[in-house]
């Protein structure tokens, strides 16, 4: 509730000393009969007319108080938005080969990588966003949608079984991830598109060459955002023999050139990471770049609210009249 005039609300200030000023009239106030003594009436129980003496002047105020409300003109408020959402459509786009499961990130690749991307999705519930995953050869697992409960049970399912196992071709595809990320965004209406590419490898596989498939998002305009995962040097690695899984040392190559130059044709930007911090780093950078862009109209309407003040200002107005010409009548 808000107030229109609520400069009148100081003349409650007019209560103080008209309260001071009705406690010392009481005080100096003379019964009208007098008598030698009243010790007769000491055990007499004081009539219920006595806890009445006081009311009028409690009434007096509280009709004061209503007054002034309704001077102040009290109004609710009514207020709503009308929203306008520009989301972004983003396409995820991660190398799922073999070797994402180095374990130089907890507890691996693949598993640090797709927690932060979770992450990453709970926190843009407006967009749309997809996925791409990519070894040897790349395939959507999600087209572009806002449904980011669907996405992140197909995203939970994402491993690198189906390169180990032979079901999709070992190796790191890039310009083929990226080309299929790009079909999946040319059609888009959205003014900003984006995809976010990770892989821990060198393109050694595919149709479409990296540089080729950025050149081709630029036709779109649609940046990417490259990321390579991975520490420096070598990364230890569970190779799977048959006295069980033995660890070796696999040197990390990551052509930070080419993500380099796809990023750059792209207008995007390259990071690297080299931990699970890290890559919760890019993450957080990447959100901040591409942010959703919100278009709020705020209405608002009002209406008086003084009826219900000036009805219990004049039942107290009644009431005193009442009181006053019945019980607490006075006699001359």
């Amino acid at each position: 509730m808000i107030f229109a005039n609520i400069e009148y609300l100081f003349l409650l200030l007019l209560l103080i000393p008209y309260i001071i000023w009705y406690v010392m009239q009481h005080r100096k106030s003379e019964p009208s009969l007098q008598v030698s003594t009243t010790r007769m009436y000491m055990k007499v129980p004081a009539s219920w007319k006595v806890y009445l003496v006081h009311a009028p002047f409690f009434l007096r105020i509280v009709t004061f108080v209503m007054i002034t409300l309704v001077l102040a003109r009290p109004q609710t408020t009514d207020n709503w938005q009308n929203t306008e959402i520009e989301g972004i459509d983003i396409m995820l786009a991660v190398d799922v080969s073999t070797s994402m499961l180095a374990e130089d990130l907890k507890p691996n690749r693949i598993e640090a990588a797709k927690e932060v991307a979770a992450e990453f999705i709970n926190g843009r519930p407006n967009d749309n966003i997809g996925l791409t995953i990519f070894a040897g050869e790349a395939f959507t697992q999600c087209p572009l949608t806002v449904d980011h409960g669907v996405l992140l049970n197909l995203f939970k399912n994402i491993n690198c079984e189906m390169a180990q196992r032979g079901l999709i071709d070992d190796g790191t595809a890039i310009g083929m991830g990226l080309a299929n990320a790009v079909s999946r965004l040319k059609e888009s209406k959205a003014k900003s598109k984006v995809v976010i590419l990770l892989t821990d490898g060198v393109n050694n596989r595919g149709d479409i060459s990296p540089l080729t498939a950025a050149e081709i998002a630029k036709q779109f305009g649609i940046r990417v955002y490259t990321i390579g995962v991975g520490t420096n040097g070598t990364a230890p690695y569970p190779m799977p023999t048959y006295a069980g899984v033995q660890y070796v040392q696999m040197p990390v190559e990551i052509d930070e050139s080419v993500l380099t130059q796809i990023a750059a044709t792209t207008e995007g930007n390259y990071f690297r990471a080299t931990s699970n911090s890290k890559l919760k780093e890019v993450y957080q950078e990447i959100d901040k770049l591409e942010k959703t862009k919100l278009n709020v109209k705020e209405f608002s309407k009002r209406e008086e609210a003084y009826h219900v003040f000036a009805l219990i200002a004049f039942v107290c107005i009644l009431l005193e009249i009442i009181l006053r010409n019945t019980v607490l009548k006075k006699i001359p």
